[in-house]
């Protein structure tokens, strides 16, 4: 077997579907679920930070939109 012929070599199975879902399980049962009392205080977080954001590119917004209308107030 030549070197070009080792590059495009087929890789071979070893267990099939059934292999891979029993692994997939097996994985699966390795997992650290989150509480119910996590998922509601980051949920809470997650719903304030956006709040938060929200109000903060709201107030940008405004501030940039009144430079801009002064400075086409002056110079337009």
């Amino acid at each position: 077997m030549s070197i070009e012929d080792a590059d495009h070599e087929e890789p071979q199975r070893r267990g099939g579907i059934f292999r891979f879902w029993g692994e997939v399980r097996a994985e699966g049962r390795k997992v650290t679920w989150a509480t119910r009392q996590e998922v509601t205080v980051s949920t809470i977080m997650v719903l304030i930070m956006g709040f938060a954001a929200a109000i903060f590119f709201f107030l940008v917004d405004s501030l940039l939109r009144m430079g801009v209308g002064s400075l086409l107030g002056i110079f337009g």
